[in-house]
């Protein structure tokens, strides 16, 4: 910053302030400053009297990655003073657009000013089409580009794997092997990692991990990060702690990836010791850092823990908890029993409690079947999010668990008054090369009907095991046999079923599913992995569950 000063004050002593080739260095050593540069770049830029398109790209780019806003800005005074954008103008307005996920109609204008065939200016709107969750937009563009860069693919890819087509993203990585001259780079990597980990595909991930040692791309800080929550995320967090303990060099971000993972993994103590360990060395949490910390406490019962780290947080690091750690604590007292304690919490709290605080409150109050606090949750929660399925799926499930079924039918009678309907839980499972799909109650899958006689047989021999189907929360009041027959066809019992029809050596089942799991269906999974000495990973909403030999990683606590 003092070289760019010393520049400018220079120009101003010889007179050369308004000269077009000076003004030219001096806006480029604004550029190398940014972002702490910019407000005085903006000033001096106020001053030309006739900036060219040079002068507003230098600016535009300058501020596009730290300041977008102003970038646009920037671009609307270019239109206006009636100076012509080009190739070079688009690529960072573009930029700046997806930041600020505005721009739909740019790219209307860019054919307007036939700038459409320009590469640079095709990447960038990939990349403006994947903010906007267009897909289709940007396959339009791709796959209308007469010649493809490296940018071209990554883009293309990213815009692939952040909008959940993890299988479409790999895909179009295996086809950009074909051509010759493209090697992957970090970037490129960093969203192929990113789809295997919304997949949870672990041998695809392993797959990824020996690609990246085999083609001798190096181990950056990043791809090292990456590879942690990619395998914490597909269901093997020994892996995560291996690439951990390789990298030489971790920050913040590096640590704190690694305790979500042993959180969501169960291994709660473990996720403390790293987080002690951490502040050992003398790094410093931040709030996500101590987001995953009481995560793990609160998976892990560990209620004196998770005040020491709450409390921490104001005391010895002088932050302002944020309203996701109220609601760790919340979860925490909540899945301790600690009921009464969680509500005067709340009610004590210095920020207003959010919908999910009284949700997570319900949840406790369900789990632990106290009827009076869930009816005074759900009035809180009916204040400030009327239209949430889970709701009222949770109250209606309390209702059936003290057989209160009059109450149960109103709370779906209320459901279909005001249209509220229940999401339906599925499941998917990796088999090979093929993602299978199977959803609660339904015939989705193809072979469902052998699937379902191979369930029904399991379930009738892991009775005699000792297994009864938990049928307190079926939807009526009806008969046990028709709970039974509602609870036997939840979609992680249908993939694991399928699983065990499929694959007849020892390798791991692993589900992922859309919704918490279920009682029943935690304790099915329990006996089957008893029964057939199989461990099943399930992966839901919250939290992983390993299954092995008849018990849980969860201990039965979740």
């Amino acid at each position: 910053m003092n070289n760019v000063y010393k520049l400018h004050v220079r120009l101003i002593k010889t007179g050369l302030q308004n000269d077009p080739v000076s003004l030219r260095r001096l806006l480029l050593s604004f550029t190398a400053a940014a972002p702490a540069s910019l407000p005085h770049a903006r000033s001096v830029f106020a001053c030309v009297p006739f900036p060219d398109t040079f002068a507003y790209n230098t600016l535009i780019r300058a501020h596009a990655h730290s300041s977008p806003s102003h970038s646009v800005s920037l671009f609307s005074a270019m239109r206006r003073d009636g100076v012509s954008p080009d190739n070079f103008t688009f690529p960072f307005v573009l930029k700046a657009c997806a930041r600020l996920h505005i721009g739909h109609d740019a790219h209307a204008l860019i054919i307007k000013l036939g700038l459409g065939s320009d590469i640079y200016v095709q990447n960038g709107l990939i990349s403006l089409y994947g903010s906007f969750g267009s897909v289709a937009g940007a396959i339009d563009v791709f796959d209308e580009m007469p010649e493809r860069d490296l940018v071209s693919w990554s883009s293309m890819i990213s815009c692939f794997a952040n909008n959940n087509f993890g299988y479409e993203a790999l895909g179009l990585f295996q086809d950009m092997q074909l051509v010759g001259n493209l090697k992957p780079d970090e970037v490129t990597m960093l969203s192929v990692i990113s789809a295997v980990s919304s997949l949870g595909a672990l041998e695809l991930g392993k797959w990824v991990d020996a690609y990246i040692s085999r083609t001798g791309l190096k181990r950056t800080l990043s791809l090292g990060t990456a590879l942690i929550d990619m395998y914490s995320r597909c269901g093997s967090v020994d892996d995560s702690i291996k690439i951990f303990n390789a990298i030489p060099v971790k920050n913040v971000l590096t640590w704190t990836v690694l305790i979500n993972g042993l959180a969501v993994h169960g291994r709660s103590e473990e996720a403390l010791k790293v987080f002690h360990e951490m502040k050992n060395i003398g790094l410093k949490p931040d709030h996500i850092t101590f987001n995953g910390v009481l995560v793990a406490c609160s998976h892990g019962g560990l209620v004196d823990d998770g005040w020491r780290v709450f409390e921490s947080i104001k005391t010895d690091y002088g932050m302002e908890p944020t309203v996701e750690h109220y609601g760790c604590i919340v979860d925490l007292l909540g899945r301790a029993g600690l009921l009464n304690k969680a509500f005067e919490f709340v009610d004590t709290m210095p920020i207003k409690p959010n919908a999910v605080i009284w949700r997570t409150l319900l949840g406790a109050c369900v789990k632990h079947n106290d009827l009076k606090l869930s009816e005074k949750a759900k009035v809180k929660i009916h204040e400030l999010d009327p239209n949430h399925d889970g709701d009222y799926v949770l109250l209606s499930n309390v209702y059936g668990q003290v057989g209160r079924w009059d109450e149960k039918a109103n709370v779906r009678n209320s459901m279909r008054e005001m249209k509220v309907g229940k999401k339906p839980g599925y499941s998917f499972l990796n088999a090979g090369d093929m993602v299978h799909e199977f959803v609660s109650g339904d015939d989705f899958h193809p072979k469902s009907n052998e699937i379902k006689r191979f369930l029904i047989s399991i379930i009738d021999d892991l009775r005699l095991d000792g297994y009864t189907p938990f049928t307190c929360n079926a939807l009526h009041d009806v008969e046990d046999e028709e709970k039974e027959h509602s609870l036997s066809f939840h979609s992680e019992k249908l993939a694991v079923a399928f699983a065990l029809l499929r694959f007849k050596d020892r390798r791991t089942i692993r589900v992922i599913k859309n919704l918490r799991i279920c009682y029943d269906c935690h304790c099915f999974m329990k006996h089957v992995s008893n029964k057939f000495d199989r461990e099943i990973v399930v992966r839901d909403r919250n939290r992983f569950h390993h299954f092995s030999k008849g018990s849980c990683s969860c201990k039965d606590y979740w």
